[in-house]
């Protein structure tokens, strides 16, 4: 027998949490490692987990047990068991120590078992909120916008739908960012005219490029928003944390302007390398404008002057424990982690959270007048608005005010955005929320370059998502992003690359081998999809490959080690396996003595085409619709959890099928100028001429401007355009057609046969003898 009896006296550890073994040896005779645990009134033992499966026994004390966002009392007499990899802490709610026993064992298999659930850590329990960080609107996107977080974003929370995950992709415009003031003077327009009319842009190349979002909050133009962030801004003033302080800011030489963000640039303090205003790109460190060496204002040559002004400031150095802490909770990159380790050796930090500006939002207090609320503690707030914004509209109990205990937040974002989300924003919440753990993974992209060099607006080098994407292309880009987004390094877009991986591996490999099988289904069984026959060695061989695919993409999209290039690599990966059996079982294909081996390998081809369209919906949604419908079986919904045979004397129609085009970077082709009239190979809808002219008044083209074949938004139409042929469109022919469709992909001979679809045929006759 062996007794081991707690000690009240057992050495503390951090936050007030007291561990003792079990007497010496006593653990190795027992099987299992055996630890007392005693937690001090008032405290919380870190949240961690691990690969044993372990067992708390509670002796005396009450408290609260929190597992993956889950909430459980436990007193004297509680009994627990938690499986490998389960998110775990307990707070001592009670006056005395809370006491328990804990006995923990390894179990291999038990725990592969767990790390393959797609369904722990809670995604299948709880609302899951995956924000895309939200653009700034003093631009359009280009493809290496695209490449990252929006895209990266859309991928998570279809694949999550599929898993049966209460998902939901939320983002919006950070409209009142500093650059938005800059884009609008170069531009001559008021900030809320340049954020309204790029938010939409923003908005409307989303569409362009499949991505899904179920909630789009444009800061400066929700009526409600101003009121709800002075809210959040006060509970951060009522704690005395945020507060006004004095210390040394920055202002142009000439104008006495206030400097920073994009007003000042100069040399990271940290690292030395070339550094905006707020922080530096390379070594990803924040500043505060007025330690960057030898700063320099964006209007003006001669040094800033440095004088002091009372702000209201965050300091950032009081919450390293929060902060790390935090990070235990969820998935976060490990250059996360150092970064924050980093920034806890610069000692003091206080971030200025107000600045004098006229963009932006006042808080309510008058502390410091003229001043408004930073961009990055707005930005803050805007995820939780966002979160409630979405819950009215779905009747949801979801209320930025009170954070729910069992929200789930999903994170993608840029490199640059490694210290204000990870380390800025959760310092925050805890002082909004100090009872609110919020639970955050963290998706992290570093910069996708083109031609090696960074993108650039005022280089005219990039390529603007609107200019190359169509239905016809949208599949086929999608995926080579997929392939080369930058995970973890940088990564480089080149167009050569990138229509030669269309032309030779989704044309030439995987639609070729698509349309192949097509035609053998076509020409050996009917149209029809034979059932299996007699499996050979080779043929379970294969199978099991088909299966170890399924799995790896199912990891490769999962929340605990999503990667894009990963799943992407696993879905060329089925058609390289594919075609190589199908090589080498065809030299038996028409032997007669093996003909129902024969059906086995088609029938095993046809269940790879399946798996294929299912595991590609979330990264290629209209190409896995259009495969499915060729395979006459359903549209995927749902992730799957085997290999599955396209059913026996299902109809298919693979063979001829286009699935890809070939191009997709270079400027559409300029359309036939002779006119918008019909022809036998290109009929026209009876309101192309009179639509064609009314868009060419509209956008002061030439009155000989081919339209026909291209978008509105290719033409060059803005969002306030569109409103204003809106309203010509119900004016006109009483046609009321959303702004969305107008900016969207459809050519504008495409827009005529869709108004000429809502209108009354005598209309349709009044406006189709108009010239063009």
């Amino acid at each position: 027998m062996k007794i081991s009896t707690y000690r009240p006296d057992a050495p503390r550890a951090a936050d007030g949490v007291a561990v003792a073994a079990v007497e010496a040896g006593s653990a190795t005779r027992l099987g299992v490692g055996a630890t007392w645990v005693g937690i001090a009134p008032g405290t919380r033992s870190q949240a961690h987990q691990h690969d044993e499966t372990e067992t708390w026994v509670f002796v005396s004390g009450t408290g609260e047990l929190t597992v993956d966002a889950e909430r459980h009392p436990v007193s004297a007499s509680t009994v627990v068991q938690f499986e490998p990899f389960e998110t775990h802490s307990v707070e001592n709610t009670g006056d005395t120590d809370l006491l328990f026993v804990s006995f923990y064992w390894r179990d291999g298999e038990r725990a592969v078992h767990a790390a393959d659930d797609t369904g722990h850590r809670g995604f299948g329990k709880r609302p899951v909120f995956v924000f895309s960080s939200a653009p700034t609107p003093n631009g359009d996107l280009h493809l290496g916008h695209l490449s990252g977080p929006f895209f990266g974003a859309d991928v998570f929370v279809r694949h999550q739908r599929m898993l049966g995950a209460d998902a939901w992709h939320i983002t919006g415009s950070d409209d009142y960012q500093n650059y938005v003031v800059a884009a609008a003077r170069r531009e001559g327009r008021t900030p809320a005219q340049t954020a309204a009319h790029y938010s939409a842009e923003i908005l409307a190349t989303l569409k362009l490029m499949d991505i899904d979002v179920h909630q789009y909050t444009a800061t400066s133009r929700d009526d409600a928003y101003p009121a709800a962030l002075r809210t959040f801004f006060s509970r951060l003033t009522a704690s005395g944390t945020v507060a006004p302080r004095e210390s040394a800011a920055l202002f142009a030489a000439d104008t006495g302007e206030y400097l920073y963000e994009s007003g000042v640039t100069g040399r990271c303090p940290a690292c030395d390398a070339d550094s905006g205003g707020n922080v530096c790109e390379t070594c990803l460190e924040p500043n505060v404008c007025t330690d960057l060496v030898e700063p320099r204002s964006a209007a003006c040559d001669a040094p800033p002057r440095e004088s002091p002004l009372v702000r209201y400031t965050f300091p950032l150095h009081e919450f390293g424990e929060v902060i790390t802490d935090h990070h235990r909770l969820g998935r976060v990159p490990a250059g996360v982690k150092e970064l924050a380790e980093r920034l806890s050796r610069r000692g003091r930090l206080h971030i200025p959270v107000t600045h004098p500006a006229e963009w932006g939002i006042a808080p309510a207090e008058s502390d410091v007048p003229g001043q408004v609320v930073w961009s990055w503690l707005d930005y803050a707030f805007s995820i939780l608005y966002g979160i409630g914004a979405l819950g009215r509209d779905l009747g949801r109990d979801w209320d930025a005010e009170a954070p729910g205990a069992d929200w789930k937040i999903v994170h993608f974002l840029g490199s640059d955005g490694s210290f204000f989300h990870p380390m800025f924003i959760p310092a925050l919440y805890r002082v909004a929320h100090p009872r609110w753990q919020p639970d955050i993974d963290y998706n992290i992209n570093e910069f996708y370059l083109l031609e090696d060099s960074k993108f650039s607006t005022s280089r005219g080098h990039a390529i603007w998502g609107k200019d190359v994407l169509n239905p016809r292309t949208v599949d086929a880009i999608r995926f080579y992003l997929a392939l080369t987004r930058p995970e973890g390094r940088r990564t480089s877009f080149s167009p050569d690359a990138y229509e030669g991986f269309v032309r030779d591996t989704l044309v030439g490999t995987w639609q070729a081998w698509l349309n192949d099988l097509g035609e053998r289904v076509a020409k050996r069984y009917g149209g029809v999809a034979p059932d299996a026959g007699t499996w050979r060695p080779e043929h379970a061989a294969f199978l099991a490959r088909l299966e170890a695919r399924r799995s790896a993409l199912t990891g490769a999209l999962g929340q605990d080690g999503f990667s894009l290039n990963r799943a992407a690599e696993l879905l060329d990966g089925i058609v390289t396996d594919v075609t190589t059996f199908a090589r080498l079982q065809a030299p038996a294909a028409d032997v007669a003595d093996f003909k129902d081996e024969a059906r086995t390998v088609v029938a095993l081809e046809l269940a790879a085409a399946r798996l294929l369209a299912t595991c590609g919906a979330p990264v290629m949604p209209r190409f896995a619709d259009r495969l499915s419908t060729a395979l006459g079986v359903p549209a995927p919904t749902r992730w799957p959890t085997g290999i599955d045979l396209v059913p026996a004397g299902t109809a298919v129609d693979l063979a001829g099928q286009v699935f890809f085009a070939d191009s997709g970077t270079t400027a559409p082709p300029p359309s036939n100028p002779a006119s918008e009239q019909p022809s036998s190979e290109q009929p026209s809808p009876p309101l192309l001429p009179w639509f064609s002219g009314l868009v060419r008044d509209l956008l002061r083209l030439p009155a000989d401007e081919p339209v026909r074949d291209r978008s509105l938004v290719q033409l060059g139409m803005e969002s306030l355009q569109a409103i204003a042929l809106q309203y010509q469109l119900t004016e006109q022919v009483d046609a009321d057609v959303p702004i969305e469709e107008l900016l969207g992909a459809r050519t504008v001979a495409e827009l005529s046969a869709l108004i000429a679809e809502g209108l009354d045929p005598d209309d349709v006759a009044a406006h189709t003898e108009v010239p063009a």
